[in-house]
């Protein structure tokens, strides 16, 4: 262990305390931090030959059948006397013992048949028994299991062999990783407008080619690592290698990837290692007989508000297993990163519980921290850049971790991203507790601009979380005492109506432009879906009525859907032409709290929003860095977005060489109330 003021080799925490001196305090803790990551990973190499072969255990443990037609299982159950494995192959039989190995490990071979064909066939029902300490059989799921489905009046999942004669063929590769990344936050239960479980074909066909319109270049997919309990959303996980059955097969999920990659669209996959389903049966709660095995024993082996089991980081077979997970999904998948749910869970002894986070920096080390779980993260984020360069990886942490998104060689955990989730927060509470006069412009920048230097992040609006029954989207927020009869243009436009519409798109466009360095929509929230999200449940006599997404709004031409449609589309595309997300921080040169407007440049574009109820303003001065002649490329006012069109957008602006509000140039412009306008120096284009 390195001591205080010892230097750990290959650290160089010098880059980290020069962005940020305050961590200087900080210092023996990341030193301490790199040095348990860097004794893990030369252990790795010593025991197990490296990372790379660690981390491909899924071609060993499980079911595999060889080249000859064999078949080969292992499984680590270190608390079982004795291991089996049964199924439709022998009858439900015992015929079929494992071999003990060391360190709890557990082999099985079975030769081919007289034909060289596998003894056990494509689609036979399987479970391993375990024969416990106190002689009780008990019948178990493998936890590498890459297939489990439920029938129709089951309530446990079973285990079925998959290995098809004909798996499907990845036709095209990894696309290119974005310098911008606009993330379309999806679940493939929900995406249709039936009241029933879509599938994976239907997101193919159905909501893909809606992804790729509406210029989002990056899918997030939520619940598909398999979930016995639907409700849960996904975040209950039971078999860590299946992709979920009740969408349809894996060959159907790699096709869905395969297809979002032939329209140079990236896949995430959501992925819950941060806790796992009790389930004993379906799940790996109690595999082996023990309450350990791949948990913690004892209270600190449960989550008590998310009632579910939490890993054992440091073990070294919970390590392979989940390094092992996150190559499969990449390997068999074809998924190009991960959103990795619970973070602040993880990182924590007290997993967030109970806790504000007021920024003090004394709260990210010390005893309460994890660093069983902090070592897990480095070693996961470490694997999948060495081995996948354009692997990003996005950490959903509520407290504001330093260096979570700094590289490992400094002392970081190596995320790519961590989610701006103030942001939501925001909105909703301004939306809920003031009055539009009240806003306070400071207040919003802030909020929009306070990240750590060097560390990207995603912002969104609104993710799945403001979607969910019991709380309210903002569309929700703005409009839902009349969104189920003044949504047609062929009724009054009413002042309820015109504040949503107006100020949906202009929260939205503010948060994509200032508030991170990625941006982030969940389904349907891009129109405005004008219902929560609620899965089938007792509460709600297990409805499918509100678990789905009413994708045919848009299309109905009558319905004003379609105008928050369009300009999120427009939003998208305008990035993608100039790539604000990916350029620095914008310069906020205005954030006039009695006028409600907002300034900023970006990305070599004039952003102005004025978010005053009914105050416009003419001839209102804006600053500006470059001079020139400024047209309007984006208007949040114009008619196709469902606005009053009280702009003329072939009106040229010209600055002149008058220094405002810390800028060299200025221009004046017509800014009516609640619209954003982008504006595009013609001169530096």
């Amino acid at each position: 262990m390195a001591a205080a003021g010892e230097e750990v080799q290959g650290l160089e925490l010098s880059t980290l305390l020069e962005q940020d001196p305050y961590l200087k305090p900080y210092a023996k803790d990341f030193r301490r931090r790199y040095a348990l990551f860097s004794q893990r990973l030369k252990s790795i190499e010593g025991n197990e030959g490296g990372l790379e072969k660690f981390s491909r255990s899924y071609q060993s443990f499980g079911i595999h059948v060889q080249e000859d037609g064999g078949i080969y299982s292992k499984e680590w159950a270190p608390g079982a006397e004795a291991v089996f494995l049964t199924g439709d192959f022998n009858g439900w039989s015992f015929s079929h013992p494992y071999k003990k190995l060391d360190f709890g490990k557990w082999e099985l071979c079975i030769p081919p048949r007289e034909d060289k064909s596998p003894f056990i066939p494509h689609g036979s029902k399987l479970k391993v028994v375990i024969r416990s300490k106190c002689g009780e059989m008990l019948y178990r799921i493998s936890p590498w299991a890459k297939y489990v489905v439920q029938e129709d009046k089951n309530v446990v999942y079973d285990w079925v062999h998959w290995e098809p004669v004909q798996p499907y063929k990845h036709k095209h590769g990894h696309p290119k990783k974005p310098k911008s990344i606009r993330i379309y936050e999806s679940h493939v239960g929900i995406a249709s407008p039936e009241g029933k479980v879509a599938t994976y074909k239907n997101f193919t066909c159905n909501v893909l080619p809606k992804i790729k319109d509406l210029g989002y270049n990056c899918i997030q997919m939520m619940a598909v690592m398999e979930h016995a309990y639907y409700a849960s959303f996904g975040y209950q996980v039971t078999s860590f290698f299946a992709a979920s059955s009740r969408y349809g097969t894996p060959d159907e999920l790699k096709e869905l990837v395969d297809v979002a990659h032939s329209m140079g669209i990236l896949v995430l996959l959501d992925v819950v290692h941060s806790h796992a389903s009790k389930n004993s049966e379906d799940g790996l709660n109690q595999f082996d007989g023990t309450n350990s095995c791949f948990f913690h024993d004892g209270s600190r082996g449960s989550h008590d508000l998310w009632d579910s089991r939490l890993f054992d980081y440091s073990n070294w077979e919970v390590l392979r297993f989940l390094l092992s997970n996150l190559r499969w999904w990449i390997e068999e998948y074809r998924f190009d990163g991960f959103r990795f749910d619970g973070v602040t869970s993880m990182l924590y002894h007290h997993h967030g519980i109970g806790c504000g986070f007021s920024g003090d920096y004394n709260e990210y080390f010390g005893l309460q921290v994890d660093e069983d779980s902090l070592v897990y993260l480095m070693l996961a984020n470490h694997m999948t850049h060495s081995l996948y360069p354009d692997c990003i990886t996005i950490a959903e942490d509520v407290s504001g971790m330093p260096a979570l998104c700094c590289p490992t060689a400094q002392g970081g955990m190596g995320f790519d991203y961590r989610l701006a989730m103030a942001v939501s927060d925001k909105w909703i509470q301004i939306l809920k507790e003031q009055k539009d006069e009240d806003w306070d412009m400071g207040n919003l920048v802030h909020t929009l601009t306070n990240r750590r230097y060097n560390e990207k992040c995603i912002a969104y609006a609104e993710s799945h979380d403001q979607a969910l029954v019991g709380d309210k989207t903002l569309a929700f927020w703005l409009m839902d005492a009349e969104m189920y009869s003044n949504m047609s243009v062929q009724s009054p436009l009413t002042p309820v109506i015109d504040r949503g519409i107006q100020l949906h798109k202009m929260l939205r466009l503010i948060t994509h432009a200032l508030g991170g360095e990625g941006y982030l929509n969940f389904m349907g929230n891009e129109f405005g879906h004008p219902e929560w999200l609620d899965f089938p449940r007792k509460g709600n006599n297990e409805s499918y009525h509100y678990a789905r997404r009413q994708f045919h709004l848009v299309d109905d031409q009558i319905l004003r859907y379609r105008y928050l449609y369009a300009f999120d589309r427009a939003m998208n595309k305008l990035e993608e032409q100039f790539g604000w997300l990916a350029a620095p921080m914008a310069y906020v040169s205005a954030k006039h709290q009695d006028d409600k407007i907002i300034a900023f440049e970006r990305g070599n574009l004039l952003f102005i929003f004025n978010f005053h109820p009914y105050k416009s303003y003419t001839g209102y001065r804006v600053a500006t860095n470059l001079p020139g002649k400024y047209m309007i490329i984006l208007d949040s006012d114009a008619e196709e977005y469902g606005g009053h069109h009280r702009l003329d957008h072939k009106t040229e602006f010209f600055t002149e060489a008058f220094p405002y509000n810390n800028r060299p140039y200025s221009l004046m412009v017509y800014i009516p109330c609640r619209v954003a306008l982008i504006l595009q120096n013609m001169n530096n284009p």
